[in-house]
């Protein structure tokens, strides 16, 4: 099986669940467009294992549908958890540089109280744009390690 985008999460307002979209623009410093969280800096885009949300879901009673822990891109056959700062995630045309490994969590938050506790600051990662490009569902995801 091919690591995967599962699904593509955006939001209008920040520290809420986001909303799956079909396909994303993603510009250089900035993010996805339209997600309230794009802005320069360290958490330009965030990204959040399949896995992550399948060994979470036995702990809560909600369903865990996917950008509910705010994330923008949920993935599937990538261990997210074992890339560090500085690695990079292919997906056609744009490349993500890992930029943040979790993430400190402003208490509580709209996901927190929703869901109960949040996986990101232990599983999320963030990402740097270094190079743009439009990105869909069912995108094949690559990984480029740093040396």
């Amino acid at each position: 099986m091919k690591p995967t985008i599962v699904s593509i999460n955006i939001s209008e307002k920040r520290g809420m669940s986001k909303i799956p979209v079909k396909k994303a623009t993603l510009k250089v410093n900035h993010g996805i467009v339209g997600d309230a969280h794009a802005a320069p800096g360290d958490r330009q885009v965030s990204l959040l294992a399949k896995e992550s949300h399948d060994k979470f879901q036995p702990y809560v009673e909600k369903c865990l549908r996917n950008g509910i822990f705010g994330e923008n891109i949920t993935t599937n056959g990538v261990l997210l958890t074992n890339l560090k700062i500085g690695d990079e995630l292919i997906i056609k045309d744009v490349v993500l540089e890992v930029s943040k490994i979790g993430k400190e969590c402003h208490a509580p938050c709209d996901i927190g109280k929703s869901v109960g506790r949040c996986i990101m600051p232990e599983e999320g990662i963030f990402a740097k744009v270094t190079k743009p490009g439009v990105i869909s569902v069912g995108d094949e995801i690559k990984t480029k390690t740093k040396k």
